[in-house]
């Protein structure tokens, strides 16, 4: 029971404490409301990137042309072989016969029709393929090399040089934007530090009664970690709000994409939810590690 009204205590006095010294908890609720902002906008960017990253991977294949004096044993031989290759999905690898391909292809363009269909039989130019599916999609090149060795395979194509220099430069880009937020967390710890420091000082008299009295370490210290964690608290209200308003207005605005479509953003539902809820946790925290550092630093608790 003791414990337990040191606690509420401490609660109380930590509020308290946040309205008490207003002027200097506002412009810390500020610095740490504008950092908080910052902090939810690259953590909409770097999910965002690190999902675009990996539905690329996902969608992205290398096309295997056979050529057109191969058997079909020819062709089980290229698939056992193919299945042989560590870095190949085995559940990913799809057959199409020229004729398919022919098929598939003008049923998308009317003026691919028109060409097509007078090639019958041996007048069909097009080639046999294999699509395949990598595991690892930093081992592409490598793998689509080993492929090429394979007899009776006319050539690989998976968009060489052009898909190492996207997925590249776009995981830049996420660790980029993870360092930001790392950069932003400390900043706002930074100005914690300095709210709770002055806050402190301010009280120099009160803290010294408190010791002579015989209040305990405990006891003194545990209002101003409360107050830091209410400043945090507060100052993600509106990082919170601007997540969850701006980000469904800009998904909603931009139909889903961002330049093209194939650039398509997470769907808000669940995940504004889950910004917001990091955001406050990330407020929450700093403003707690932050009042802990300036009791250890100035009150030599």
């Amino acid at each position: 029971m003791k414990a337990f009204r040191i606690l509420t205590r401490s609660i109380s006095d930590g509020f308290k404490s946040v309205f008490r010294n207003f002027s200097l908890s506002l412009a810390s609720i500020l610095c740490t409301t504008i950092t908080l902002i910052l902090v939810s906008v690259a953590l909409v960017i770097s999910v965002n990137i690190e999902n675009f990253t990996k539905e690329i991977e996902e969608d992205l294949s290398i096309v295997v042309f056979v050529e057109n004096s191969a058997t079909p044993d020819d062709i089980e031989q290229i698939r056992s072989q193919l299945l042989s290759i560590d870095n190949i999905n085995s559940e990913e690898i799809f057959y199409q016969s020229k004729d398919e391909v022919k098929t598939e292809m003008q049923s998308e363009s009317e003026v691919f029709d028109a060409v097509m269909s007078q090639w019958e039989g041996d007048d069909n130019p097009l080639k046999d393929t294999f699509q395949i599916k990598v595991i690892d999609i930093e081992q592409i090149g490598e793998t689509a090399e080993e492929i090429s060795k394979i007899d009776h395979i006319s050539s690989v194509n998976y968009g060489e040089g052009m898909v190492e220099k996207m997925v590249n430069a776009f995981k830049w880009i996420e660790r980029i934007a993870y360092g930001a937020v790392l950069a932003l967390v400390i900043v706002t710890v930074f100005l914690i530090i300095n709210t709770i420091k002055l806050t402190i000082f301010s009280r120099q008299r009160e803290i010294g009664i408190m010791r002579l009295v015989g209040a305990s370490n405990f006891v003194i210290k545990n209002p101003f970690i409360v107050e830091g964690m209410v400043i945090g608290l507060i100052g993600s209200i509106i990082p919170v709000c601007c997540v969850i308003l701006g980000y469904t207005a800009l998904y909603d605005y931009s139909s889903g994409h961002i330049f093209t479509p194939l650039i398509k953003l997470i769907s808000p539902m669940p995940f504004i939810y889950f910004v917001a809820l990091v955001v406050v946790i990330i407020g929450i925290i700093v403003g707690m590690i932050g009042s802990a550092s300036a009791t250890r630093k100035y009150l030599k608790v």
